[in-house]
């Protein structure tokens, strides 16, 4: 089993990424679904939900629950096709420990966009936890600075900056992602 993180700050293109992994046969798991159905659950906004998350449970809990449905995934497949997923939306050093932990070859893509690139994405996306305020904007940057996502992008695997065409963020995407089922492959 193959499994690949990407981390990177809201609006920077971690979705794009899952997208293109998709069309590459790389199964998905979205650690802000955990958190927006635990959100749900609660009746609680989705950024409150991801602090309580983890002062309930620990700093581990959403990546331990992600290795869970990733076990899960697995049971139901046939053991003849090698699984391979991408968990998008690292936030925190204790995350990459629990995934490094149960999938040996595990690594780790970081996607950047500047601030500017990052806010104009969010206001035109209009997800349920996006806010078109530069004010909450900035709240936001600053939770997840505070989970440590910029300890887990220093130390990436690998960089992808996100502000030219989408093509181009493209191409790089799948020559990692290539290079990585490549390289486990070489490995086995």
């Amino acid at each position: 089993m193959q499994v690949i993180g990407v981390t990177g700050l809201p609006g920077s293109g971690k979705s794009i990424i899952a997208r293109v992994a998709k069309t590459m046969d790389i199964n998905i798991i979205r650690m802000g679904d955990v958190i927006r159905d635990e959100a749900v659950k609660r009746n609680a906004e989705i950024g409150e939900t991801a602090i309580k998350l983890r002062e309930e449970y620990g700093d581990y809990v959403i990546a331990e629950r992600c290795v869970e449905l990733i076990k899960e995934r697995s049971n139901k497949e046939t053991a003849e096709k090698e699984l391979k997923f991408i968990i998008e939306g690292l936030r925190s050093p204790y995350e990459v420990k629990i995934f490094k932990k149960n999938f040996k070859t595990f690594k780790v893509i970081a996607v950047h966009s500047s601030p500017k690139t990052r806010f104009m994405r969010l206001k035109r996306r209009k997800r349920e936890d996006d806010s078109s305020n530069v004010n909450e904007f900035k709240k936001r940057d600053d939770r997840e600075l505070k989970f440590g996502i910029g300890n887990v992008i220093a130390t990436s695997d690998y960089m992808i900056v996100n502000e030219g065409p989408v093509w181009k963020f493209k191409n790089s995407i799948r020559s990692i992602l290539k290079n990585e089922i490549k390289t486990k492959k070489a490995k086995n």
